[in-house]
């Protein structure tokens, strides 16, 4: 299976699911509304994972991985336009840079040199910039007061439109013969229910709870989670570095969420 015909294809499958788990149609909706539904699925489904998964056919998954880290930064400055009641502390910045500097050497831990990959890297920044636009939609889609899994859906059904015209440029067949393996069944279930709908859907609530930039910081939690499950599954060494990397994505957090400890309540 091509890039995009997985991509095309989780999607579908994460949208079934939430019909599946959600059947409620999301009823009501005005133009506007429905216009930051379609800019979340523009940037979040389509734009986001195509720059993604080009950029790692040019650079290298550790450069692509720093440079996703910086996703909170551009959050930050896209939330001065869109988001005027989020606050911006100065221990989120302090919370910023440990995130970055962690991941950094996570990403690095096992490489011999930093090798710079000038149109990978550029299109990982430009993958990185397009997930904080779909933070802030989705933050502002939150405040409309639906269902979580519906408007999740929504987005994805608008994400999956956008796929459209791009399968007659890419070369894409969709052979039943392909998706009949069971390796490519399970990866593809994991992708569409897990990777796609029940993240997605957490990613939501945790942006509707602490907001676009607090949130926004837990993306770089997603190398140091790889680092501990290769060591629990693949049996690989924690080295001095990734271990450090850790701590101080950890502490990044820590001090970003800092004085912003409480009790939340979700009303879905």
């Amino acid at each position: 299976l091509s890039p995009i015909e997985i991509l095309f294809t989780r999607f579908v499958m994460g949208t079934c699911f939430l019909m599946l788990l959600f059947p409620k149609r999301l009823k009501g909706t005005s133009l506007k509304q429905e216009g930051y539904f379609a800019a979340a699925g523009l940037c979040g489904i389509t734009l986001y994972y195509l720059f993604e998964n080009n950029a790692l056919l040019y650079t290298f998954a550790s450069n692509a991985a720093l440079i996703a880290s910086t996703s909170p930064f551009f959050t930050v400055l896209l939330a001065r336009f869109f988001l005027k009641d989020e606050v911006i502390r100065p221990q989120f910045f302090i919370g910023m840079i440990l995130s970055f500097a962690g991941v950094g050497l996570m990403s690095f831990s096992g490489a011999s040199e930093f090798e710079i990959n000038l149109k990978g890297d550029f299109l990982a920044l430009l993958a990185a910039i397009i997930w904080s636009f779909y933070s802030i939609f989705s933050k502002k889609i939150s405040t409309f007061g639906y269902n979580t899994i519906q408007t999740t859906r929504r987005t994805f059904i608008y994400g999956i439109l956008f796929m459209l015209p791009i399968l007659p440029f890419s070369h894409v067949n969709f052979e039943i013969k392909n998706y009949l393996d069971t390796t490519v069944i399970l990866n593809l279930l994991f992708l569409g229910l897990g990777a796609s709908a029940i993240c997605f859907v957490t990613w939501n609530l945790a942006l509707r709870a602490l907001g676009a930039i607090k949130a926004s910081l837990y993306i770089n939690v997603v190398p140091m989670v790889t680092v501990i499950f290769s060591v629990l599954i693949l049996n690989e060494k924690i080295t001095l570095m990734s271990g450090t990397g850790i701590a101080l994505v950890l502490c990044g957090l820590f001090i970003s969420q800092f004085k912003k400890f409480r009790k939340v309540t979700f009303h879905n």
